[in-house]
């Protein structure tokens, strides 16, 4: 993230005007400054604009402040890409960490433990995410509920906007009827929506997948796979998050024998999503509400799984 660009400074003593140019009213150099410590591109043009047409006297010292803006935003613009560059791997990463409840609703009706982690490496040319969440329950010695899931993510950036990815991800549901789920996937990947309080990634690219089955025996086949991520900071306070993801089975056909009950014959779709409201500086308090569904599970398995958390997001 860019730093902050302190302001003022004498432009007269940078050379950039003389001091008898220097004849910005105050109040005009104030609001101009204003705009300028805020770091917004929009509204720093927006008030160099009307600041030059209702002093056209002083255009020469207005076009100098925004000169100065703009020199000063590209400097720190390749400090912080040189500083990414020459970080050490173990650098530069964020995260959240998260626990708390959830009651679902499917194939188990309970109330349990949840809780996760996220982290993310982004630099230069490329960013890094790895993720992993634990939902279990156990009743009078009875588990209930016993999902697993981690991943891992590296992408490529092409340019500002596409990228390629590629996804590592192992899932564990014994309620919906594997023990184990391998996925590999690699794509590309496009931000539709890139804005300073909203986002929106979307990708699709080729699938591996490998299930091996609660009920005994496994499956490999060839997949695809689509998603998407949202995040929207609503309000300075509250933030909307929509992960969506789509696996689509080489082979759709209605399976309904208890023998062949393999991935390659269900397409498994995945729904996230959040709202997170900050309670300090990095704690937040998260509702979420995730949906699982398999258009052909084994036999005796619910097809859709709700899955509803209250959860508290620390981030660091």
């Amino acid at each position: 993230m860019l730093q902050k660009i302190v302001w003022p400074f004498s432009l007269a003593a940078a050379g950039m005007v003389s001091p008898a140019q220097a004849a910005l009213p105050e109040p005009v150099k104030a609001m101009i400054e204003a705009a300028i410590a805020s770091g917004k591109d929009a509204e720093v043009r927006s008030v160099v604009k009307f600041a030059k047409v209702a002093n056209p006297d002083d255009v020469a010292e207005i076009d100098a402040m925004f000169a100065a803006y703009t020199a000063k935003k590209t400097q720190l613009a390749a400090a912080e890409k040189k500083a990414k560059m020459e970080a050490p791997f173990f650098e530069n990463w964020t995260g959240e960490g998260e626990l708390g409840g959830f009651r679902n609703t499917g194939n188990s009706s309970n109330v349990g433990i949840s809780g996760g982690i996220k982290l993310a490496k982004d630099a230069v040319d490329w960013r890094l995410k790895f993720r992993a969440r634990a939902d279990y329950q156990r009743s009078n010695g009875v588990t209930s509920r016993e999902q697993y899931a981690a991943a891992l993510e590296p992408e490529y950036k092409i340019d500002d906007r596409l990228f390629i990815y590629g996804l590592a991800q192992y899932d564990r549901d014994r309620f919906q009827g594997f023990s184990s789920r391998y996925t590999v996937s690699g794509g590309i990947g496009y931000t539709v929506i890139k804005e300073k309080d909203i986002f929106l990634d979307v990708k699709a690219g080729p699938a591996w997948r490998l299930t091996e089955f609660t009920e005994g025996g496994s499956d490999s086949s060839i997949a695809g796979l689509i998603g998407l991520d949202l995040g929207w900071q609503i309000a300075k306070n509250l933030k909307l998050t929509q992960g969506a993801g789509a696996t689509l089975a080489s082979d759709a056909q209605s399976l309904t024998s208890a023998n062949v009950i393999f991935s390659s014959g269900t397409n498994t779709l995945t729904a996230t999503t959040g709202l997170d409201a900050k309670i300090n500086g990095k704690l937040s308090a998260r509702l979420s509400y995730a949906i699982e569904h398999e258009t052909n599970p084994p036999d005796g398995r619910e097809k859709t799984d709700t899955l509803s958390r209250a959860t508290l997001v620390y981030d660091f």
